[in-house]
């Protein structure tokens, strides 16, 4: 065994370089289409792309450059489905498709007038309902399936409706929806629709029952056979599941264990569980660490997940075949079928052994008022290199803020971690993932709790000896940017430096200008408007710039709709008109999220000069 070579933290040569990180791909969703066909969607750059793969053939392209495959409701998601050797999905010009599997050109079913998702398909192939949105009216519309007729209205009356599904004989269709101010994961409903048909065959409407509510309800899908609906909710304390009889009318608790069974809905299309003629596979998430179990309706059975220690878009065949979309702190994102573990697509050029990147480890701490903070820590790792000493600490803060950082591949904590930094994402109070109760101590409290958890899990790791407490940085992007700047404002000199991708730096501005979905995020992170105006003002980074004394870099995208352009650019003026040192970089095209490698590349060949310069290097 060759000596590892002693060099400064945060220069060690890593097995990761900047382009290798651009150069993946996104895996987004993974469906049967039947017991020996998958069919998925991945990102390759700014576009979305459908995939097929039979038995062992090679995976090939259905849908070419002249269209981008995007759920286009929200944030996205709930991009296709698949019945009978048909895809329908959604693109980003607003319109729905068919395309057959075996090929042949996609055929638009409905014109390009405003924007869907979640297409779901009446089990006779004849009838399609789906999630559509025009000028902030949000509904469930319906169309023929081959767009023969025009789309029509079908449930609307609601701010917003997510997770359509038909019951197999086409009697109900079930959905959830909510109002504002409400979240997804704060209040919503499942309602169940009973339906009849018209002389020419057209479901509507006859009847709706709200079949659970009073908390964040998630997932309705009909068992096989027709007669239960199961969802997820959180009305315990905890995502748990549960199933309603439809012909008792009666409701069972099918899990009850305190652990998220659920995850917070910021897509449409997003799946913890799915139905097989035998019982239900689930996902479950325990401090950020996933595990696959079976319910037969009886007892609960745990399944063997080798290596992968999250999952998420779980897909079950009527035989009880399982497809996944799986990583760990080593595998990048994978799509996986169950048997044997079978790997049917990687998101990335996996050339890096695992003892070459740094373990992730589930930890907790007292926060300054003495409450547990959790996270997700990973230590310096390389296998040429070393040094004595505390090393330098990256603190990250996820999105959101309603969000967790999980045990998945992390392609931050290991470029960062395999330079000789120490990497803490922090899961501060309001991450989802340790209970309701945990998740609501964030509300009022944005721009508090986040910024206290944050340094308090600085501490905690230079206490043990574990973080040089003269190298901190902090990083985060869109809420986790905001977390950035008011850390800056609010502790300087606690940290060394920040890098803010797309923050928000106005709560006024980003109320005024942000799409639909989070409008009316900030009633409950912060307070009602206009009666909460001065909090508004005091928890802005923007009025108080002049206390950022630490070294900054701020990145944007001009196409971002989330937190626009103008959030980083007023900022940026403001610290410069004071005589604060900011470094600003705008990528053209870019959305919130940035996807073009020639993009990732300058991004993470930025930070490290920008680190180099003012954390590595400075006195």
């Amino acid at each position: 065994m060759v000596a590892k070579q002693s060099k400064t933290y945060g220069t060690w040569d890593s097995p990761i370089s900047p382009a290798m990180v651009a150069s993946g791909i996104q895996l987004n969703d993974v469906q049967w289409a039947d017991e020996d066909t998958l069919v998925w969607v991945e990102s390759r750059a700014k576009r979305g792309v459908l995939v097929v793969q039979t038995g062992v053939d090679a995976p090939r392209d259905l849908t070419g450059e002249d269209i981008s495959v995007k759920g286009g409701v929200g944030y996205g998601g709930g991009e296709f489905t698949v019945r009978d050797g048909i895809i329908y999905f959604c693109a980003s010009d607003g319109r729905l498709y068919r395309q057959a599997i075996d090929g042949g050109i996609p055929h638009p079913i409905i014109p390009q007038f405003g924007a869907v998702a979640s297409p779901t398909v009446t089990h006779d192939n004849r009838w399609i309902a789906y999630v559509h949105t025009y000028e902030n009216k949000d509904g469930l519309a319906l169309v023929d399936v081959n767009g023969a007729m025009w789309s029509q209205k079908l449930i609307f009356g609601t701010d917003f409706v997510m997770q359509p599904v038909w019951h197999p004989s086409r009697q109900y269709l079930a959905y959830i929806a909510w109002h504002h101010p409400n979240m997804p994961w704060d209040q919503t409903q499942l309602h169940l629709a009973t339906m009849d048909f018209d002389h020419a065959g057209m479901p509507y409407v006859t009847d709706l029952t709200v079949i659970a509510a009073g908390a964040a309800v998630f997932q309705p899908a009909f068992s096989p056979d027709g007669r239960y609906l199961t969802y997820i909710s959180d009305i315990s304390g905890y995502g748990q599941l549960y199933l309603y009889d439809l012909e008792t009318r009666q409701t069972r608790q099918l899990t009850d264990t305190e652990a998220e069974h659920g995850t917070p809905a910021w897509l449409q299309g997003m799946r913890m569980y799915g139905w097989s003629q035998d019982g239900i596979y689930f996902l479950r998430n325990k401090n950020g660490f996933f595990s696959l179990h079976f319910h037969d309706l009886e007892e609960v059975h745990t399944l063997d997940t080798g290596e992968y220690t999250y999952m998420e878009q779980i897909a079950v065949s009527p035989a009880g075949k399982v497809a996944m979309i799986a990583s760990s702190y080593a595998t990048p994102p994978r799509i996986v079928t169950l048997d044997g573990l079978r790997v049917h697509r990687r998101s990335q050029l996996e050339n890096i052994y695992p003892m070459e990147l740094s373990t992730v480890q589930a930890i907790e701490w007292t926060g300054h008022d003495g409450e547990t903070v959790h996270g997700m820590y990973y230590p310096p790792n390389n296998s040429r290199f070393t040094m004595d000493g505390a090393p330098p600490l990256i603190v990250i803060v996820h999105g959101g803020p309603t969000s967790q950082c999980v045990a998945e591949y992390s392609p931050d904590a290991q470029f960062f971690a395999t330079r000789g930094y120490a990497v803490l994402m922090v899961n501060h109070r309001g991450s989802t993932g340790y209970g309701r109760a945990y998740m609501e101590k964030l509300r009022g409290q944005w721009g508090y709790y986040d910024v206290e958890d944050s340094v308090s899990g600085a501490q905690h790791l230079v206490q043990q000896g574990l973080a040089d407490k003269n190298k901190i940085v902090i990083m985060g992007g869109s809420a986790g940017g905001y977390t950035v700047l008011k850390a800056l404002v609010t502790k300087p000199g606690f940290f060394k430096a920040g890098v803010c991708r797309y923050g928000v730096a106005n709560l006024f501005m980003l109320v005024q200008d942000t799409h639909k979905f989070e409008e009316r995020y900030l009633d409950s992170l912060v307070g009602k408007l206009p009666a909460a105006s001065a909090l508004y003002r005091e928890r802005s980074p923007i009025f108080h710039a002049d206390k950022i004394q630490d070294a900054l870099i701020i990145f944007q995208g001009t196409e971002d709709k989330i937190v626009p352009q103008n959030q980083s650019e007023v900022m940026v003026k403001t610290l410069r008109s004071k005589g604060v040192s900011v470094t600003y970089h705008v990528y053209e095209g870019e959305g919130h999220g940035f996807r073009k490698p020639e993009t990732l590349r300058h991004y993470y060949e930025a930070i490290l000069d920008f680190l180099n310069q003012n954390v590595i290097y400075s006195q």
